[in-house]
């Protein structure tokens, strides 16, 4: 770095840049606006280089400022990086960790998968919750949780993911529910005058996906799958349930699928995830590898 160039001159112009403007700027840095002025004023002044142009309602790069920008934003990433890394060396062995499992997931083979990991490691006390729809991932990044185990997005730039499984999502009645012959036909305006069973989301603030739901049909609603499922075998209503919770029933007649060509269910995909922008202790690490190495293997009971 040339001599005299400060972090803070640095971190005043990217944020000048990135924000837009000098106000902005300080309010995202907390700091006074002529200090964010000064500080990109005597960067210019120590490289010799007019960096943004002022002639305009809002500053803008120069052609000069664009290349020193591309380069100090590089430098900028690799610093934060640096300071996470050094929290994360300060933290030592965290003393407990709090994961989260969603509503769809194998529940025996997920727990085994942890369990595997727990035992060698005492010392560290597993906070588990389970949580539904979007409430997984309000948790995480609320920062509630270190580690979820649920469905996500995967292009959401601010996770890290491991594949673990799938399961399908397959909308179901008792035998006998129906007031018409089951097919493949069904619609969803043919269901809204059936009561429908559906799972309550654990989101507080977030906002609230609407999986599968009927408009304007009646609906139970219930807090855990198992509940939902012994609703519908109950042929008190009908829903929409993952297979693994379901394959003996549907084997032995007690479930009917009612999937088809406008009730057509779904495939979700099940992840270990976290945040990638965010520090992960020694024993989170050591956990996020030892899920990569079980991912390969990660099988269902009564899947192959």
């Amino acid at each position: 770095m040339i001599e005299g160039i400060t972090l803070h001159q640095l971190q005043c112009f990217d944020a000048v840049v990135t924000e837009g403007g000098f106000q902005p700027a300080a309010e995202k840095l907390r700091r006074a606006q002529p200090t964010v002025f000064a500080a990109v004023k005597n960067l210019e002044a120590q490289l010799d280089l007019s960096l943004l142009d002022r002639s305009g309602y809002r500053v803008a790069l120069t052609e000069a400022g664009r290349s020193f920008h591309d380069r100090a934003r590089v430098f900028l990433q690799e610093f934060r990086g640096l300071q996470d890394h050094a929290r994360q060396l300060a933290m030592g062995e965290e003393s407990e960790l709090s994961i989260v499992i969603g509503d769809l997931c194998p529940v025996r083979e997920v727990l085994a998968l942890l369990r595997s990991f727990f035992d060698r490691h005492p010392a560290t006390r597993l906070h588990l919750h389970v949580e539904a729809i979007a409430g997984p991932w309000e948790r995480l990044f609320d920062g509630e949780a270190d580690l979820i185990i649920h469905h996500i997005d995967k292009a959401d730039p601010r996770l890290e993911f491991i594949d673990l499984c799938a399961v399908k999502i397959i909308p179901v009645v008792a035998p006998g529910f129906l007031r018409m012959p089951i097919s493949e036909h069904i619609t969803p305006e043919q269901m809204r005058s059936y009561v429908q069973c559906v799972i309550r989301d654990t989101a507080r603030h977030s906002a609230r996906p609407n999986f599968y739901i009927i408009e304007g049909a009646q609906s139970w609603t219930v807090a855990d799958q198992l509940m939902k499922k012994e609703i519908i075998v109950q042929g008190a209503a009908w829903g929409h349930l993952h297979d693994l919770l379901i394959e003996q029933e549907l084997r032995d007649g007690r479930l009917l699928s009612i999937a088809g060509r406008h009730l057509r269910g779904g495939r979700v995909e099940l992840t270990a995830a976290r945040r990638r922008d965010l520090p992960h202790g020694p024993i989170a690490d050591q956990l996020w590898r030892h899920i990569e190495e079980q991912a390969a293997t990660f099988t269902v009971t009564g899947r192959e």
